[in-house]
């Protein structure tokens, strides 16, 4: 099928599948479809690789600047915004040939598990014979976009597990890269120690391909990894030898259901049968990864999200805004925000003050230190970033491998009243290699034919769980191998 044939297809299912709420914003059709139409033509003459993004529909989620399309961030206060500038993800894809078609639904400022928390409405992911479920959060619009075929590739981001467990839910690949080696200038930020774009895909050569031309040094982003440091980064690969495959003991919680626990085991056993080694770890610190997650995160979206105030960015409520008892944009911002983003600026807001921030702050920031070292000690190569990391050239692990979830994707009507805290806990698995910087991937793996619900089972419904491979800080490629060769062995 060329690539004009593709892309037709995605613009179509586009507005086929638009009840979902998964793209909030499209590009001119005709405009599209004249530019893939030329595309196939120089492929057809010059024969450009197959994983050329050449003539690609890629979608972008919504808090990542475009000039062409609004940026709204799916907030109330960006509503009316479109941005002056593109994001530099954005001006590498374009300069690689690949056609942004819209912008992808999110929870608003990337605060949410559900993708529920939108000012366009809450992205939902059908499934045949049983009610709608969840698409996961943040990313939820890409992941849907994704897995109903509606472009190639799309960019989300992650902050504790944006890009992955919305990818666990729908049945996609969903990769986080190292933090720093993708650009975040011209993303609006919610955690900047955390936010890293990531990559949405149905396979992972899709998700590599695109990964390759976004992976650059930008000296318009303060964290962008500077060129001396990549130069110290030594891509691995899988070799002729078998990997040490690391179990990490302390994920398996009591609140893991028995199918994810299930197709676990079976990821583990198939990728034993194909020569690696498996071997326990022990990661402590993970028990307090989540509470220490929900003290950073928050403090530091208190501190990005002050700046929308209806003066400097962001549109004003109408009429009077602020009384002599409050603020002058106490209605802008209580209108333009949600009820997430206010709860997570509030929790944010009272960390960072001065009775609390030794008590929650700084003990996060502690907390953090020792999930790296904890990383740092159970993989067999050094991190790089860190001079004198503890690790045992024998003894260390290669990747770990454990659940990107802790259950199946849920009803939509159970998330949509859902306690707050029992919305974080989908998190529990995503966010310790999020506070550590590393690389992670979540890989759909077939659920076992006893463990399919019986409508879908009835319908021939596939269902998936989400699997998460995590390497050291700066083995993104290892961290893709073992993703190709895990979803080879589950499915031979």
């Amino acid at each position: 099928m060329s690539r004009l044939q593709h892309a037709t297809r995605q613009l179509d299912n586009i507005f086929k599948h638009a009840s979902l709420r998964a793209v909030v914003s499209t590009a001119d059709r005709t405009s599209l479809l004249s530019a893939v139409e030329s595309a196939d033509n120089v492929s057809r003459l010059s024969e450009i690789d197959c994983r050329s993004l050449h003539g690609r529909i890629i979608l972008v989620k919504d808090n990542i600047c475009t000039t062409q399309l609004p940026t709204t961030a799916a907030s109330g206060i960006l509503k009316n915004f479109t941005s002056p500038y593109d994001a530099t993800v954005v001006k590498l894809l374009q300069d690689a040939g690949a056609l942004i078609a819209g912008k992808t639904n999110m929870d608003e400022f990337g605060m949410g598990s559900h993708n529920i928390h939108s000012y366009h409405g809450p992205t939902t992911m059908g499934r045949i014979g049983v009610e709608e479920r969840s698409a996961g959060g943040s990313s939820g619009g890409s992941a849907v976009a994704v897995a109903t075929d509606q472009c190639w590739t799309a960019l989300g981001t992650d902050t504790g597990g944006s890009v992955r467990l919305p990818a666990a839910y729908t049945g996609t690949f969903g990769f986080k890269p190292s933090y720093g080696l993708l650009s975040r200038w011209g993303v609006i930020a919610y955690a900047n120690s955390l936010d890293t774009v990531g990559i949405l895909g149905n396979d992972v050569d899709s998700i590599e391909a695109t990964f390759d031309i976004l992976n650059v040094y930008d000296s318009k982003d303060p964290t962008s990894l500077n060129l001396s440091t990549r130069s110290r980064l030594s891509p691995r690969k899988i070799s002729s030898s078998s990997l040490r495959i690391g179990i990490p003991l302390d994920y398996n919680i009591s609140t893991l259901s028995s199918t994810v626990r299930e197709a676990w085991k079976h990821s583990l056993q198939r990728l034993q049968e194909r020569g690696h080694s498996l071997h326990t770890v022990r990661l402590p610190a993970t028990q307090h990864a989540l509470s220490a997650y929900y003290v950073l995160a928050p403090a530091e979206a208190s501190s990005n999200l002050a700046r929308y105030d209806g003066v400097r960015y962001g549109s004003r409520a109408k009429g009077v805004d602020g009384t002599p008892e409050s603020v002058l944009y106490a209605k802008t911002r209580g209108e333009g925000f949600g009820s997430e983003v206010q709860r997570r600026i509030l929790l944010g807001a009272f960390s960072l003050s001065a009775q609390a921030i030794d008590n929650y702050f700084i003990q996060a920031q502690q907390v953090r230190r020792l999930v790296q070292q904890d990383f740092n000690r159970v993989f067999q190569t050094p991190n790089v970033l860190v001079d004198g990391s503890t690790h045992s050239e024998n003894e260390g692990v290669d990747v770990l491998l454990c659940p990107t979830a802790p259950t199946l994707a849920p009803q939509l009507s159970e998330v949509e009243n859902q306690d707050p805290i029992q919305a974080y806990m989908n998190d529990v698995f995503t966010v310790p290699a999020s506070l550590a910087g590393l690389p992670a991937i979540s890989v759909p793996v077939d659920i076992a034919e006893k463990d399919r619900q019986p409508k879908l089972k009835a319908e021939d419904v596939r269902e998936n769980a989400g699997m998460q491979i995590i390497g050291q800080y700066g083995d993104d490629k290892l961290v893709l191998d073992v993703a190709r060769e895990l979803t080879e062995a589950t499915r031979s």
